[in-house]
């Protein structure tokens, strides 16, 4: 449809918090709909008010306003082709589910719960593995087909419960095409009479989402997988109408680490990462789920990420800010294939973008997480920090965490370095070392490793007999940033008394 204007939407339901899958299926419309100067719309689908859960819709909201994918229209954003919620455009799905009616292409059904049972029951008797309300079953049934024209305004003036259903073809076959699967064929014969109208007066999923992506003007309905059986049907319901379908891309599925199954929350708890955005309370039972901003993800990490599990951009390049991925983004690039979740090619994503940002940046982020442990500190000296520790980190509370010695002196040694390095006659020379870099009137990362450097040779010592034990005084570990910006960094005064109480409690350790 080359003259129509991409419209795409994301429609979940507010049944509970947004899967990472769902997000990454919003962040493919988005992508598609930037690249190609269209719309980006988000609709509530709750019709099911049985399993509508408070807060879901908030969460869905601030999670996609998270990542920067921000609808153009929806609930709360506007739009001329609204209301964006289903509940609220109700009143106008029961005048197609009539037309469908009058063409012929649905009827109403009145068979009862226990009359249904029974039915699958004599089919499941009969051999059947998949008992189906059908062409063929439907002539057994009590419905506007079987019924006499009087028989069925009978029952509508009794105020008889019904559904209406739709009238499946008996005999042929149905082609989906579609941009990441190419030709899809199903005959009728697999398909049932899904019911398109409840008899509490809600339409079902299909019939509302054929009516709305038609009354929104949906060009391209880009979902995951698991709604690929369904597309026949929808074609089929376009075609009953007198519709232009649009056109279709199921999404592949984001698999388990190992490649066996849909990635689902509970392989998240068993393997500790999250599966959710944002962190998620269950408003029934309290549970508490983590989300990746709260883990310490950055947004464009975690939508860099996710962009490249299913589709990739035919280069090696890899790191892609959300412009750089409305460029380089095409359906033809998705894969058929599930695509395997890497949690700890998550955290690679989130160490590049941690890498790549501004000291500055950085210490303002990192301001709370030395407040919550204790410490204040200057902007410049916490800039300093994270210029010295950001190779070395994925996360922003690493920063602190891992560089806690520039916030206070050690109380311990790493244990391996001391046994290792820390022999007969290293006190003395560490005080010899001390005693030169007092002298040191400049005090930056270059005069300390000149005197460094010339202590090695005045005293004919190896670098790892004393640099080691340097970094074990001043910092407690085996290993970290240069040491000789952690010393310029922390000032001449502290660097000698972590020096001097260093010395002191590990000579008195040794004997």
């Amino acid at each position: 449809m080359p003259d129509k204007r991409v419209r795409v939407r994301f429609a979940p339901s507010p049944t509970g918090p947004l899967h990472m899958g769902g997000v990454r299926t919003a962040l493919y419309n988005y992508l598609f709909a930037k690249k190609n100067g269209g719309d980006f719309i988000l609709r509530v689908e709750d019709t099911d008010q049985t399993r509508y859960v408070p807060g879901a819709e908030a969460y869905v909201r601030e999670a996609l306003e998270w990542c920067g994918i921000v609808p153009d229209e929806g609930p709360d954003y506007g739009g001329d082709k609204g209301p964006y919620r289903q509940s609220e455009r109700k009143d106008m799905y029961r005048a197609y589910a009539d037309r469908l009616i009058e063409a012929g292409k649905a009827y109403y059904a009145f068979d009862t719960p226990e009359e249904l049972d029974a039915m699958r029951e004599r089919l499941k008797k009969a051999g059947s593995s998949s008992p189906q309300y059908n062409a063929v079953t439907r002539e057994s049934m009590r419905n506007s087909l079987t019924l006499s024209k009087d028989e069925t305004d009978a029952l509508m003036a009794d105020d008889a419960p019904y559904v209406i259903r739709f009238k499946m073809p008996r005999n042929e076959e149905v082609r989906v095409h579609d941009v990441v699967r190419g030709w899809v064929t199903v005959h009728t014969r697999q398909l049932d009479d899904k019911v398109l109208f409840k008899s509490d007066g809600m339409p079902t999923y299909h019939l509302a989402n054929i009516v709305d992506d038609h009354t929104m003007e949906i060009s391209h309905v880009i979902r995951g997988e698991e709604w690929l059986p369904s597309a026949p049907l929808h074609v089929l319901l376009y075609e009953a109408i007198g519709w232009e379908a649009p056109v279709f891309a199921h999404l592949p599925l984001l698999l388990r680490p190992d490649g066996n199954g849909k990635l689902s929350k509970r392989d998240g708890d068993r393997l500790g990462f999250p599966v959710f955005p944002l962190n998620w309370k269950d408003p029934a039972t309290g549970e508490q789920s983590n989300g990746y901003r709260e883990r310490g993800y950055f947004p464009e990490a975690f939508v860099n990420m996710l962009a490249l599990l299913g589709w990739n951009p035919g280069t090696p390049q890899e790191i892609f800010s959300l412009e750089g991925l409305v460029e380089a983004f095409t359906l033809q690039r998705v894969g058929k294939a599930g695509a395997k979740f890497d949690p700890d090619k998550a955290k690679w994503f989130n160490q590049q973008y941690l890498r790549s940002k501004p000291d500055q940046e950085l210490a303002a982020a990192v301001a709370p997480f030395a407040e919550a442990a204790g410490h204040r500190a200057s902007p410049e000296f916490l800039a300093g920090v994270c210029r010295l520790m950001k190779e070395r980190a994925s996360f922003i509370s690493e920063l602190i965490e891992d560089g806690i010695y520039f916030f206070r002196a050690p109380e311990a040694y790493d244990e391996k370095t001391v046994r290792k390095k820390w022999k007969e006659g290293t006190a003395e020379r560490m005080r010899k070392l001390a005693a030169r870099f007092e002298e040191d009137g400049e005090y930056s990362a270059e005069s300390l490793e000149k005197i460094f450097k010339a202590f090695l040779e005045s005293e004919e010592l190896g670098m790892g007999m004393v640099l080691p034990n340097l970094r074990l005084l001043i910092t407690g570990k085996g290993m970290g940033p240069g040491m000789f910006d952690i010393m310029a960094l922390l000032g001449k005064e502290e660097c000698a008394r972590r020096m001097a109480v260093g010395i002191e409690k590990l000579e008195d350790a040794a004997n």
